[in-house]
C-alpha cells in the first residue's frame, strides 16, 4: 500500500511541475503579445496623427484659397482677369490634391539616361554622286567566302545513294516514310488577366507616370530605330539586344509606347523577328556542327538524338523558305538585311552542318555493326542508308568524309546480300 501511494504521489508532482512550466510558459507569451498589442496601437495612432495633420493642413489651404478669393472677388469686381486668376488658384488647388494622393501610391521616376546603340560592324555605303548630277552605279556584290565556296564545290552527288537506298527498300518491301518531324508548338499568349491588371490604380499611375516624365527617352530610341540601317544581320542581333534592354526600364512597355505615335512599331517588329530568326537558327546551326557521337551512349539512343537535331534543322529550313519571299520584301523596304535568308547564306550553312550529321550517323552504325555480331544488320543498315538517303537529296550530295563513311556502309550492304 505505501508503494502505491507513493507512485501516486510522485505521478500528482511530475503533472504539478508540468502544469507550473506550461503556466510559466504562457505567462511569458502573454507578455510578448501585450508588447506588440501595444506597440501596433502605438503605430495606429501616430498613423492617424498623420492623418490628422494632412487634414488640418488641407484645411488651412482650403480656407486660405476661400479667403483669398472672397477678398479678390470684393476687391476685383470689375476685373475679368483677376476672376480668372481666382479660379485659376481653385483648379491648382484641387489639381495639387489630387497629385499628392497619387503620390502615395506611385513615385514618378526620374527621366531615363539611354546607353548608346552598338557600333555596326558594317557601316551602310554612302551612295556617290557625280558632279554633273548622274548617280555612280553601285559595285557590284562581294564573292562569297573562300570557305564557302571550297565547301559548296565539295558536296558531290553520289547515285550510289540512291541506288543502294532504293534496293534495300524493295528488299524490305517497305515503302520509304520519312519520319515526321515533331511539330513545334503554337505560343499561345494569355491575355485574360491584362484586364484586371490594367484596373489597379497603381499600375495604370506608374503607366501615366512614364507617359509623362519618359518622353524624351522614348523619342531617342524612335529614333534609332527609325534610322537604323544596317547591313550585317549580325548588328540588327545586337541592336535588338540594347533596345529590349533599354525598353526593359518602362513599367509596362506596351502600354506606353502606345501613347507615343511616333514610335515605328512595324520596324521596331520586323527588326526582332529577323533577329530572333537569325538567332535561333545560327543556335542550331552551332549546335550541329559542334555535336560530337558520344559512344558512352547507347546506339539506339544516339541515333535517336541525330535524327531529333536533323528534323530540328529540315523544320529551320523549311520555315526560312516559306517566310523569304514575303519576309524579304518587308525587311528590304525596312532598311532590314535579308540576303541572310538565300540559300547561300544561314540555310547553306545548316546544309553543311547536316553532312556532319550523316557522317557521325553512319559512323555510328559501322561501329555498332563491327562491336556487336548479334545485331540486326538489316534494319540498322535500312535505317543507315535512310538516313544517309534523307540528307543527301536536303544538302545536293556528300561531302568526301560522308563519301568515305556511306563506301563503309555500302560494304556491310554488300556483305549481307
Amino acid at each position: 500500500m505505501m508503494r502505491e501511494g507513493d507512485a501516486c504521489v510522485a505521478l500528482l508532482r511530475s503533472k504539478l511541475h508540468g502544469l507550473l512550466e506550461r503556466n510559466h510558459t504562457l505567462e511569458e507569451e502573454n507578455k510578448q503579445l501585450r508588447h506588440q498589442v501595444s506597440r501596433l496601437k502605438g503605430q495606429v495612432a501616430s498613423f492617424e496623427g498623420q492623418d490628422t495633420d494632412k487634414r488640418i493642413l488641407w484645411k488651412k489651404l482650403e480656407n486660405s484659397a476661400a479667403s483669398i478669393n472672397n477678398s479678390k472677388a470684393k476687391k476685383f469686381v470689375h476685373s475679368n482677369d483677376d476672376a480668372k486668376e481666382a479660379a485659376d488658384v481653385n483648379n491648382s488647388l484641387c489639381y495639387g490634391r489630387q497629385q499628392f494622393s497619387r503620390t502615395t501610391l506611385v513615385r514618378s521616376r526620374a527621366p531615363r539616361i539611354p546607353n548608346p546603340p552598338p557600333s555596326p560592324t558594317c557601316i551602310q555605303p554612302v551612295t556617290n554622286v557625280r558632279k554633273e548630277g548622274s548617280m555612280v552605279p553601285p559595285p557590284p556584290p562581294p564573292p562569297l567566302p573562300s570557305k564557302l565556296q571550297r565547301s559548296t564545290k565539295a558536296v558531290q552527288r553520289v547515285p550510289e545513294v540512291v541506288e543502294l537506298y532504293r534496293t534495300l527498300v524493295r528488299r524490305e518491301g517497305k515503302n520509304d516514310a520519312k519520319s515526321g518531324s515533331a511539330g513545334i508548338p503554337v505560343a499561345t499568349n494569355n491575355r485574360e488577366m491584362i484586364g484586371e491588371i490594367e484596373n489597379r490604380s497603381a499600375y495604370v499611375l506608374a503607366i501615366k507616370s512614364d507617359v509623362e516624365n519618359q518622353g524624351e527617352f522614348v523619342n531617342f530610341l524612335a529614333n534609332e530605330v527609325q534610322n537604323a540601317a544596317y547591313k550585317e544581320i549580325a548588328d540588327v542581333e545586337e541592336f535588338v539586344k540594347w533596345l529590349d534592354g533599354e525598353l526593359s526600364y518602362l513599367v509596362d512597355e506596351r502600354a506606353v509606347l502606345k501613347h507615343f505615335p511616333n514610335w515605328p512599331e512595324k520596324k521596331a517588329d520586323a527588326m526582332r523577328e529577323a533577329a530572333f530568326t537569325y538567332r535561333d537558327l545560327k543556335n542550331l546551326e552551332s549546335e550541329a556542327s559542334s555535336f560530337h557521337d558520344d559512344r558512352r551512349v547507347a546506339t539506339p539512343m544516339a541515333l535517336k538524338q541525330m535524327q531529333t537535331l536533323q528534323d530540328k534543322i529540315e523544320q529551320g529550313i523549311h520555315n526560312t523558305e516559306r517566310v523569304r519571299d514575303s519576309a524579304s520584301g518587308r525587311y528590304r523596304d525596312l532598311k532590314i538585311p535579308w540576303e541572310w535568308m538565300l540559300d547561300s547564306g544561314i540555310i547553306n550553312q545548316l546544309k553543311m552542318a547536316s553532312l556532319k550529321l550523316a557522317k557521325e550517323y553512319m559512323n555510328r552504325i559501322v561501329n555498332a555493326l563491327k562491336s556487336d555480331p548479334f545485331a540486326n544488320d538489316e534494319a540498322l543498315l535500312l535505317q543507315g542508308v535512310r538516313f544517309a538517303f534523307r540528307i543527301h537529296q536536303l544538302a545536293g550530295g556528300f561531302d568526301e568524309g560522308c563519301r568515305k563513311a556511306f563506301q563503309e556502309l555500302k560494304t556491310y550492304a554488300s556483305k549481307s546480300e
